[in-house]
């Protein structure tokens, strides 16, 4: 069972106001792009893959990382052209087998991740790879779980993991983990097209992010702004992130203006960055 993970981006993001849990509540709407996609696979232990378990032959060892669980029911394997340099057992999508085996004692399993999407750049592409993890675990275990079930497990491993339950556009609220299915006035490849660019060489952590940030609410929320023309869009969605992060990092700033330079009918910083999108006229 193969499936190829999206990534996504933040159309506007403002962070309302701090909470007493120490975390902060937000409105953002996530749009998923599959201008990058990882490659996941995920069978049962005794079966052989024809797909991605011959990674070895497209990757030199040094960009490949394997690992077994303690209790030797999950294999994990990742692939990436610039080296895999987190512990594979703490991937989320060893994270997202772990959870459903412990409810519901699945059998062993092999995982097989080939990441292509760029790591620390605010798009949520390990996020995606948990969430579809979940949902091929689900189908290949024969759980039965409902979107509405599975959830609660994608909330426990990340704010951003939810979304990608959805196929449309999400509004997120709360930690950005209350989400509602929204539509979106515009059509993304139909009448606009959406292009993400992500800067070599910046990383950006939302710790970095936030410590800028000053909570306020906007005179024009997001979900009213979402509903005025695209070309107004420029004055009135902001990702409230872009002031600390831009300060730190000048060059984010300059590649913003480049892409309203390039005929950009909206431009902005996704999440905590670094990756930024442009709308266009298609």
């Amino acid at each position: 069972m193969v499936c190829h993970p999206p990534v996504k981006i933040n159309l506007g993001l403002n962070v309302l106001r701090k909470r007493p849990d120490g975390f902060h509540d937000l409105e953002t709407l996530f749009i998923q792009s599959g201008q990058f996609r990882d490659s996941l696979e995920v069978i049962k232990a005794d079966d052989w893959s024809r797909s991605l378990a011959e990674l070895g032959g497209l990757y030199p060892p040094e960009c490949i990382a394997q690992d077994i669980s303690p209790d030797g029911k999950l294999m994990i394997t990742v692939a990436r052209r610039e080296g895999v340099d987190w512990p594979v057992l703490k991937d989320l999508c060893a994270k997202a087998y772990f959870l459903l085996d412990g409810d519901f004692g699945l059998p062993p399993v092999k995982i097989y991740l080939e990441k292509k999407s760029p790591v620390g750049a605010g798009l949520g592409g390990g996020s995606a790879d948990a969430a579809y993890c979940l949902k091929m675990l689900n189908e290949l275990c024969g759980l039965g779980l409902e979107r509405e079930q599975l959830l609660p497990y994608a909330a426990r491993l990340g704010s951003d993991c939810a979304l990608f339950l959805y196929d449309c556009p999400v509004f997120g609220e709360g930690r950005g983990e209350v989400l509602r299915p929204f539509s979106l006035p515009i059509g993304i490849g139909g009448e606009y097209r959406l292009e993400i660019v992500v800067p070599e060489g910046i990383s950006v952590s939302t710790a970095e992010a936030y410590r800028g940030i000053v909570p306020a609410i906007p005179e024009i929320r997001l979900e009213e702004a979402l509903k005025r023309p695209v070309e107004e869009w420029k004055d009135l969605i902001v990702n409230d992130f872009e002031k600390s992060v831009f300060k730190e990092h000048p060059q984010l700033a300059a590649i913003k203006q480049s892409l309203y330079d390039s005929g950009a009918v909206y431009a902005a910083m996704s999440g905590s960055g670094s990756a930024l999108f442009a709308i266009y006229r298609s």
